[in-house]
């Protein structure tokens, strides 16, 4: 059967116009991000540079396209038409008449459905991982910087021990599929997934202990929400069916969290080191508010500005490292649509078709490049408060 195609620059409005409701989308949030910057504080600011509304923009980008992938994507991900086999860019699918608009893959997928979808699994985990790294760093950090002596020196030795393995061996240890054999996983996932719950119900207490009425509600709903999360991802054991996460996504998952809380934790350790020693933290300790009240109240506010560059400097290099995995076959399974998985899978017939290998390779540098901006405006904007 003999395929059709159609006219480069077709090609171009065909992906163009995919992305409709990505580009609707990025024009409200971005006109209103405009108008509405100086009441939206440091996100307000990143809008007084250039760098910083081309982070804002990349990143929005791959965020609604993730978001709505399904309607962007004309193909599942895993949907195979035998005569689309190895289709170059704009091929018509003879018998529904959809175009490949990226061509298809040595499996007969189209190449552009599953780099949509591929940005789902990026989005999904690099932010989240980040996002537990960051509550165990914090929770373990500020004790640490703040009482220094015995608990300073027993964190920062388990810490060091971590990051003294190679990353790379690491990961390669965790990621294992003979490790979902084993309770290890679970079992980190167990203790990884408390700390976002001690973080708020110590937060809300510190706050609010003088406020009962409104203490018992704050720590009530954390303990609810925490506790339906946690058994839904740990235990899968959600009554609702709506929080739950594949074991490899699982695996993956935990290894990040386990090799980014030690980083994470000499900054925050090394920040309160130096913060505490402000005259805003004597006047709460003359004050006689509690060392944890100081740490989340007084401290960690004045400490964001590095850690909020560090979060998006470690999504995008978790990112970085998901599609290292997916090259190599780990973690994720063989037919996931993740870029790394895509790259790995075009690398093979280079020689012979290469664009099956430039649409997930360009997702994942322009994501990664748009972090980098978007951490550089952070950090100009930090220095400046």
């Amino acid at each position: 059967m003999q395929i059709e195609y159609i006219g480069g620059f077709q090609v171009f409005l065909g992906v163009l116009a995919r992305f409709w409701p990505v580009w609707a989308a990025l024009a409200i949030v971005l006109v209103a991000s405009f108008n509405f910057r100086k009441h939206l504080g440091l996100y307000g600011q990143l809008f007084d540079s250039g760098v910083g509304i081309a982070g804002v923009f990349i990143c929005l980008f791959w965020l609604f396209t993730a978001i709505f992938a399904t309607r962007i994507a004309p193909f599942d991900p895993l949907s195979q038409i035998p005569v689309m086999k190895d289709a170059l860019p704009g091929a018509i699918e003879p018998t529904s008449k959809q175009i490949y608009l990226l061509g298809g893959d040595k499996l007969a997928r189209d190449v552009f459905s599953r780099m949509v979808f591929g940005s789902q699994i990026v989005l999904i985990i690099a932010p989240a991982a980040t996002a537990f790294a960051l509550m165990v760093g914090i929770t373990l950090g500020l004790p640490a910087g703040y009482y220094g002596g015995r608990i300073d020196a027993i964190l920062s030795f388990l810490a060091n021990l971590v990051l003294a393995f190679p990353v790379i061996l690491l990961f390669y240890l965790l990621v294992t599929p003979g490790i979902m054999d084993t309770p290890i996983p679970y079992a980190m996932a167990g203790v990884f997934f408390l700390f976002p719950i001690i973080f708020f119900v110590t937060l809300f207490y510190t706050r609010f202990k003088a406020r009962p009425e409104r203490l018992y509600v704050l720590v009530g709903l954390t303990l609810v929400l925490g506790g339906w999360v946690y058994a839904g991802l740990v235990f899968d054991a959600d009554p609702l069916g709506i929080v739950s996460i594949d074991p490899n996504q699982l695996n993956i998952f935990v290894a990040v969290v386990f090799a980014s809380s030690p980083g994470v934790f000499r900054i925050v350790r090394g920040l309160t080191m130096d913060i505490k020693t402000r005259d805003y933290v004597a006047a709460a300790q003359t004050r006689g508010e509690s060392p944890w009240y100081i740490m989340l109240w007084e401290i960690l506010p004045n400490a964001r500005g590095p850690l909020i560059v560090d979060a998006c400097l470690r999504i995008g290099y978790t990112t970085i490292l998901l599609g290292t995995l997916g090259y190599f076959g780990l973690g994720l399974a063989p037919e996931s649509p993740d870029w790394g998985t895509a790259i790995k899978d075009a690398s093979r017939l280079l020689r012979s078709f290469i664009h099956p290998a430039l649409p997930p390779t360009i997702a994942l540098m322009s994501f990664v490049l748009g972090l980098n901006l978007l951490a550089d405006a952070l950090r100009e904007q930090s220095m400046k408060d």
